[in-house]
């Protein structure tokens, strides 16, 4: 075929320039986003409104933001191009630049566009604030990677991919007409103008948030682009509730929330209108030892009680028919630090970072503070090293002496407290997030041991980690092969049983309550933004003088610690958001439920949501499945309840009222 034929065909008239190789691989670029877009698409299907507008105009919002984002990642070789001197066109430098620096790009492209894969398996979302986060954390997120994924196999998928595409593109002469084409400066221009100044405009105008148009997940995930939510979150880690949130006048909020949370034996210490402090009045008050113990990922849907046919967790359904069990309790977020945040604070997920994770969040008001008062030894024991996620300096600024697998990450020199090592001598196994529960509660029965010597009452906050991504532990403990998430939470289940087994033969055991919660579900994912039943979690309290008995009230996380302390008898001063669920009026329950980004509160068959655009829904929710219908005519009651809860705790964190006096 001569070169005017050729020429001729649209293909060529596109390609044949000095940029034909990076409208090229721009072009892969979009071409590979939808192809993700489609499988997302068909993954979540069971998801999925199939509204067919709405799917194009998702999918034509995607192609907007994979423009703009395949067209910044191409921007320095866009202005090489430009700027290139015609007469080295075609040099040996030319190439070599072209060869490397496509080669790093599509590194990244492919890269990207794979890791998107795991992410949304996990998820249900784009890349979003998790990924962010995980950035900080090296060792854990490499190691994580390598322990539940075939590390060599990827790289060697990443490299065939960037050699087949350099194949491609050599076969279909691109790299040819790149090299080739020496019009000058002038001309050039015209065609970077056409190319990068609409993507630059679309880069700067477009927001993440604009592609949630719709009250399906799905849907709005997947309109955005992987890379691109990225960033925005990167850029948007801190939301301002004042700035981005629906607000109520201030007295009012907090009149609201006073109403709201005054149980039964309290009264106000001080009538100023943003304080919340309340005396709680009981009797015949008990000073055992508390152990909270938050397990990992361990959602409602594991156990028999809620109807899972796998038996999957033996001990702990067995502990729940002798305990205090709560039927009808949700977690406040998807995340760990959120769950810490719920058990600890007693407050609802404030828009954002959780609180474990801020700056300037030491001497807070929690339930370290009543235990403390009550001269107990507070301890935080975690399998792997706390600097994850701001562990150690949140729970230490709170009082906790600290047990973790220190790796040369130090305390603030603010943090008080002791820290212990967790040696090597004593774990048995240990993977990318720290050592196996099994290992995780011998610490917690050497520091009961210390704690009992010294004649001190203790309170462990200990945190599971067996039951996340690699789901990897001891051999031969199970029946259940390694790496599979139902095997982890046998195994969770194993080691709980164990350890209870284990502390029954220790004298101190008698005299010890043990809280046993999830800290979130395993899984977040689901057709709403906020999914109601993912955030279903069990919780008990075991070894209660009281008789067994299950607790079906709606109950938030934030509630579960102050009910602890309704049991016990204890007569304390409050600040906290949480209420004895005991101590509550029928018909004032309710759930804080909410993401990074969306918050909720649910109340009776009834879900109010507020989200970081100022919108407010509402959504009746069916009993059987959690699922929500929108309602148009909206209750003003609840809607001024659900902001009051919010906005006054993002200003008491943000303003220094959560601070002990």
């Amino acid at each position: 075929m001569n070169q005017k034929s050729e020429n001729s065909k649209p293909f060529s008239k596109i390609f044949n320039s000095r940029f034909s190789v990076l409208i090229s691989i721009l072009s892969l670029y979009i071409l590979f986003s939808a192809v993700i877009r489609i499988v997302f698409l068909f993954w979540s299907s069971k998801d999925l409104d199939f509204n067919i507008l709405y799917i194009l105009r998702a999918f034509f919002t995607g192609f907007c933001y994979d423009f703009a984002v395949g067209t910044l990642f191409l921007l320095l070789y866009s202005v090489y191009l430009l700027l290139f001197p015609k007469r080295w066109i075609g040099s040996g430098f030319d190439k070599i630049f072209t060869y490397v620096y496509l080669a790093i790009v599509l590194l990244i492209i492919y890269f990207s566009l794979l890791a998107e894969i795991p992410f949304w398996d996990e998820f249900g979302v784009r890349f979003n604030f998790i990924a962010v986060d995980y950035l900080i954390y090296t060792y854990e997120v490499v190691s994580n990677i390598n322990e539940s994924y075939p590390l060599p196999l990827i790289i060697l998928v990443l490299v065939a991919l960037i050699v087949l595409t350099f194949v491609f593109l050599h076969k279909r002469k691109i790299f040819q007409r790149t090299f080739s084409d020496k019009r000058p400066i002038s001309k050039r221009l015209v065609f970077f103008s056409i190319l990068v100044f609409p993507a630059l405009v679309l880069s700067l105008i477009m927001k993440n948030k604009q592609a949630d148009f719709t009250n399906n997940l799905v849907l709005n995930e997947l309109g955005k682009n992987g890379t691109f939510s990225f960033f925005a979150a990167f850029k948007s880690n801190q939301l301002d509730y004042e700035t981005f949130y629906p607000k109520i006048d201030d007295k009012e909020a907090y009149s609201v929330l006073k109403k709201n949370l005054l149980q039964n034996n309290q009264t106000y210490a001080s009538n100023q209108w943003d304080n919340i402090s309340r005396v709680t009045k009981s009797e015949n008050e008990q000073r055992p030892n508390v152990i909270l113990i938050a397990i990992e990922s361990f959602s409602g849907d594991f156990l028999k009680a809620f109807g899972n046919k796998d038996n999957l967790t033996p001990n702990y359904d067995k502990l729940a028919n002798e305990s205090i069990f709560f039927t009808n309790l949700y977690a406040t977020g998807t995340r760990t630090v959120r769950g810490m945040e719920a058990l600890t604070l007693s407050v609802p997920p404030t828009p954002g970072n959780s609180i474990v994770r801020r700056p300037d969040n030491q001497n807070l008001f929690s339930v370290a503070t009543i235990f403390e008062k009550k001269n107990y030894q507070p301890y935080f024991i975690y399998g792997g090293d706390g600097y994850f996620d701001n562990m150690n300096n949140f729970f230490g600024g709170q009082g906790f002496d600290i047990v973790d697998r220190n790796r040369g990450n130090p305390l603030s020199d603010e943090i008080k407290t002791q820290r212990f090592n967790i040696p090597d001598n004593e774990v048995s196994f240990e993977n990318a997030w720290g050592i196996c529960d099994e290992d995780l509660y011998k610490q917690s029965i050497k520091y009961a041991d210390k704690s009992t010597k010294q004649n001190k009452p203790f309170f462990q906050f200990v945190m599971t980690t067996s039951n996340h991504k690699p789901y990897t532990f001891p051999a031969g403990k199970i029946d259940l092969p390694q790496g599979d998430r139902n095997a982890a939470v046998k195994y969770t289940d194993y080691a709980l049983g164990k350890f209870l087994s284990d502390a029954k033969t220790k004298s101190w055991f008698k005299n010890t309550v043990f809280v046993i919660v999830a800290d979130h579900c395993a899984s977040s994912a689901g057709k709403w933004e906020i999914n109601i039943d993912k955030h279903h979690i069990p919780a008990i309290i075991y070894n209660l003088p009281q008789k067994a008995e299950k607790i079906n009230r709606l109950t938030s996380q934030i509630d579960l610690m102050p009910t602890l302390f309704g049991y016990l008898g204890w007569n304390y001063t409050t600040s906290l958001y949480g209420k004895d669920i005991n101590q509550t009026k029928i018909g004032d329950e309710r759930a804080f439920i909410g993401n990074y980004r969306t918050l909720g509160m649910l109340k009776g068959n009834t879900f109010t949501q507020i989200d970081d655009r100022k919108r407010v829904k509402q959504f009746t929710v069916k009993d059987s499945d959690k699922s929500l219908n929108e309602i148009k005519s909206k209750n003003q009651q609840l809607i001024s309840e659900t902001i009051s809860y919010y906005q006054t705790a993002s200003e008491r964190f943000k303003n220094g009222k959560m601070k002990v006096k």
